[in-house]
């Protein structure tokens, strides 16, 4: 997902009004249980977390919990999907939409906590701090970093506070991320806030609708698929949010497809000059919007730029938001992507 280092630098309450029993729908569609009741705030703890080579002990659930921004919706999303949203006192993820009915507007009624981001996009140490948080999600290891003006792990821990780094976010590089990663995420909060039942019916749901969608499309050929981020900048290049490694990868691979560029970086973002990007086959193309209203139009204007692409003569592209990150809802992109590489397997 992206890391929003520069104006636009960034890679899931209530989402919907169903039981988490329904495990035969999406794992976005039974993830909407912030009105399940809560664990109980003593049973089963004390319980340990190691995370990024830090153990984190919990002596019971976490009630004052702070999101991070890190320009994901991961931890929140993941949070709200375990029915955990009135343990946040402060969440900065935002998202314009999502593949989810009802999750954009739920993080947007979450509480802020009244924060002013520093120039790092980010709660700085003293906010931090009067937050009076139990428990702080990050989505790397960037969060807790103190030359950015944040709140270290061990100031945190003085302060009362456990603290958690997604999956692969240890070396704030999430290039190596799976969709492993994200159950994960899943298992270890549902580890700390004694819900894991919940997890893991979460957990199953996903792969299922996974497994189902893979079998579909196993022995088509793969399309060489593009993903980017609409009308974002994250370099020097024209196309410096082209995505090339990651939880993308793998998203693409389980849906039938291939990453186009996923050999023009070993990093998680390749900068591609326009005459690069000109010269590969695209034959489809993912537009990833983050906080952008018309994401289509996007999406659009580039078959229009490229029209040498397949994709341009097929008009072969869809868009999709939160379900391509890290988060409780990758099944909806594996879906939606299939659909679009192997109509005529649907």
């Amino acid at each position: 997902m992206p890391k929003r280092r520069t104006a636009a630098t960034a890679l899931a309450g209530t989402l919907l009004v169903v039981s988490l029993s329904a495990c035969g729908g999406s794992s976005g569609d039974t993830g909407g249980v912030d009105d399940a009741p809560s664990a109980a705030p003593h049973s089963g703890y004390p319980v340990t977390v190691t995370n990024c080579g830090q153990t984190e002990t919990f002596t019971k659930a976490p009630s004052r919990v702070v999101v991070m921004n890190g320009a994901s919706v991961a931890e929140v999303s993941t949070l709200l999907a375990l029915g955990l949203g009135d343990r946040v006192v402060a969440n900065e993820q935002t998202y314009g939409m999502s593949e989810v009915p009802g999750r954009a507007q739920a993080i947007k009624a979450l509480p802020t906590g009244g924060i002013k981001l520093n120039d790092a996009y980010d709660i700085p140490r003293e906010a931090m701090i009067g937050l009076r948080p139990d428990f702080v999600l990050s989505l790397t290891s960037y969060g807790f970093e103190a030359k950015n003006g944040f709140a270290t792990r061990e100031q945190l821990k003085t302060a009362g506070a456990n603290s958690y780094i997604s999956p692969q976010g240890c070396d704030d590089e999430p290039s190596k991320m799976t969709l492993a990663d994200s159950y994960t995420l899943l298992r270890d909060m549902g580890k700390v806030f004694n819900v894991s039942d919940r997890a893991e019916k979460l957990i199953a749901a996903s792969q299922k609708n996974i497994a189902a969608v893979s079998s579909k499309v196993q022995g088509a050929k793969k399309p060489k698929v593009m993903v980017l981020f609409s009308n974002m900048a994250m370099g020097s290049n024209a196309f410096s949010a082209v995505v090339a490694n990651g939880i993308v990868n793998d998203i693409l691979a389980t849906a039938g497809g291939t990453n186009a560029f996923a050999s023009a970086s070993r990093t998680t973002f390749a900068d591609l000059s326009k005459e690069k990007v000109a010269a590969t086959d695209v034959d489809a193309l993912v537009v990833i919007s983050y906080n952008d209203p018309d994401p289509a139009a996007y999406a659009k204007q580039l078959l229009k730029e490229f029209p040498q692409w397949p994709a341009a003569k097929t008009n072969t592209y869809t868009v999709l938001s939160d379900s391509m990150y890290l988060g409780p809802s990758n099944d909806l992109a594996v879906a939606k992507i299939a659909k679009m590489l192997h109509p005529d397997r649907f």
